[in-house]
């Protein structure tokens, strides 16, 4: 008996999706930022690998495979981008969260 690669892939997919999601509610605040920076530095290399993907020679003819190559690139591009401009924003106010006030 023989497991579909699709039904594999989306097990792995379901999978990661929980293992995610209780890794990242179950880190104490503390650690909150350092996993930011990590996760913003993730996202730049899915914008390096966007703008290659957009930008590619192999994308650049008019056929079905290069516009879905070209669409997909722009969507990661403005994803990871948003991602990486919250990232910093939560960062920036964690660490507002520890300086002193002033009177």
């Amino acid at each position: 008996m023989e497991i579909d690669p699709f039904i594999f892939r989306l097990a792995i997919f379901a999978l990661a999706i929980f293992v995610g999601y209780y890794v990242v509610w179950s880190v104490t605040p503390a650690l909150h930022t350092p996993l930011m920076a990590v996760t913003n530095a993730i996202s730049s290399v899915i914008v390096v690998g966007a703008l290659l993907a957009v930008g590619a020679e192999a994308a650049a003819d008019m056929s079905e495979a290069g516009m879905i190559a070209k669409g997909l690139g722009f969507v990661a591009l403005i994803l990871a981008s948003v991602n990486i401009f919250g990232g910093f924003l939560v960062t920036q106010r964690m660490l507002a969260m520890y300086k002193k006030k002033q009177k």
